[in-house]
């Protein structure tokens, strides 16, 4: 019963998180340039933005289920739920948000969905505790990968670059899965050591980090690029890394049959030949006036 409680709360996060980023659009493209010089103004900023304080509350009610699913189910399934969810982006992006998308963009996001799915449903169970974790490998990982996200959103080489909102939305995507990890992590120590054992770990101070990060590297890069071609490649980076962190960290076995590795090859290749069939979609004339 718990696992699939966490199953549907991590449904719910997808769909939740979605409409979040997608709102957070709306109001990020209006909103003054986010700034790392002034982060504080930028902050502000943005929350004065309808939308954006709007797809924010959203998207902090979709992180409270996404937190509830982590507790109850392993990490490589409830990425696996989030990530078929992604296929809900482009219903919601035309049919409420008035972007249109190209047959191809509706093809590159729907190759992303498949291709994480295949990923995560191959990763064959554990059969052990999900909460446990190698401790040199989670420093390893996270502070790797924490360094990657944070060379993507503040390199000056790329302020200006014409591809810049991608990435963003990539740098955004690996820290928001650095985070996840972290935050898989601080279940299992809530449940052993209660609040002292959290408010005492160093992974609540990454998590933290790692998310006020992602914030600015999110909204900048939903102010350079388009809404779905920035969605989709945060939700592809945050879900690839975390689930390569349940591998690596929490110890996930990859599979062990010819089958379930050739899958797994053909669905790193169709995540890959979707980041470029997922340039950016264009505005109906109407809202573009």
């Amino acid at each position: 019963m718990t696992l699939h409680l966490g199953i549907l709360l991590a449904l719910l996060c997808a769909i939740a998180t979605n409409v979040a980023f997608l709102c957070k659009h709306k109001g990020a493209v209006v909103a003054p340039a986010v700034t790392w010089r002034h982060p504080l103004k930028s902050g502000a900023d943005l929350f004065r933005s309808k939308w954006f304080a709007i797809g924010w509350g959203i998207a902090v009610f979709a992180w409270v289920l996404h937190v509830a699913a982590l507790a109850m189910a392993p990490i490589s399934l409830v990425q696996a739920v989030i990530a078929g969810g992604l296929v809900f982006l482009t219903v919601f992006a035309e049919r409420i948000f008035g972007l249109t998308l190209e047959p191809k963009q509706w093809i590159g996001v729907g190759l992303t969905a498949v291709g994480l799915v295949l990923l995560a449903v191959t990763l064959p169970s554990s059969g052990g505790d999900s909460h446990s974790y190698s401790l040199a490998g989670m420093i390893a990982f996270e502070t790797g990968l924490l360094a990657v996200g944070a060379l993507l959103t503040l390199h000056p080489s790329l302020d200006g670059h014409r591809h810049q909102g991608l990435f963003l939305a990539a740098a955004a995507g690996i820290l928001f899965g650095v985070s996840d990890i972290a935050i898989k992590a601080l279940t299992g120590i809530v449940g052993d050591s209660g609040i002292l054992g959290l408010l005492a770990s160093p992974w609540l101070a990454l998590t933290l980090v790692a998310s006020v990060i992602a914030f600015f590297a999110s909204a900048r890069g939903l102010q350079k690029g388009e809404a779905v071609a920035v969605i989709t490649l945060t939700s592809a980076f945050a879900n690839v890394t975390a689930i390569s962190g349940g591998i690596l960290v929490f110890g996930d076995p990859l599979a062990s049959d010819p089958v379930g590795i050739v899958v797994q090859m053909v669905a790193f290749c169709l995540v890959i030949a979707a980041a470029a069939l997922t340039p950016a979609p264009t505005r109906v004339a109407a809202a573009s006036a």
